[in-house]
């Protein structure tokens, strides 16, 4: 026969300090503190808190692919138009030849027309799109990996604790979804020695 235990609302931290000191001749629960014993409550608790720590490094770097793809640095032809004043003089005094059209071959005038670069239409609209793109897949993954991560570590820990007949702190969920979101931070260092 089961006992029926409220669930505490999320995320019902409190002072775990009632649960470490003293620790000796004390009861397995104590009053103030506030356990889960559902494994569906145990993996919501730990999606919550994952999803608090871990999407908000996803949404920065997408949010910084987004910036850099959708505005893009000018280009450099741009930048040597852009000179200063005592440059432009410099440029002024130097003599230039006219070009004449009997001097070009036609085989000249391919090679010209092919070193022009065409203006593509709609290009800004396609190079928006692709951000986009970029910043809703970095979402994706976010929520995504939060998901999946907080499945696997929130009913494995509550399969663990039902079978030690341990009770479940609500600061369990915390400190699963606080290491689960190191561990993939983690992860970025093998990439970072990469581009070093």
């Amino acid at each position: 026969m089961s006992v029926h235990r409220p669930t505490p609302p999320w995320p019902s931290l409190y002072n775990f300090w009632i649960e470490i000191e003293p620790i000796q001749h004390r009861d397995p629960v104590q009053s103030r503190g506030r356990y889960l014993y559902n494994s569906n409550d145990i993996f919501r608790f730990t999606l919550y808190w994952t999803l608090i720590f871990y999407t908000p490094a996803f949404f920065l770097c997408g949010t910084y692919a987004f910036l850099n793809l959708a505005f893009t640095p000018q280009s450099r032809v741009r930048r040597y138009l852009r000179l200063t004043s005592s440059e432009q003089r410099a440029q002024d005094a130097l003599p230039l030849q006219k070009l004449h059209s009997a001097s070009l071959s036609p085989a000249d005038g391919f090679a010209l027309t092919l070193c022009r670069a065409k203006h593509k239409r709609k290009e800004r609209r396609s190079r928006l799109t692709f951000a986009l793109l970029v910043a809703l897949t970095f979402a994706c993954t976010a929520v995504g990996g939060a998901v999946v991560g907080s499945a696997v570590l929130g009913y494995v820990m509550a399969g663990l604790f039902r079978a030690a007949r341990f009770n479940m702190s609500t600061w369990i969920p915390f400190l699963v979804a606080l290491m689960q979101t190191l561990v993939g931070y983690l992860s970025l260092w093998p990439t970072v020695v990469d581009i070093i």
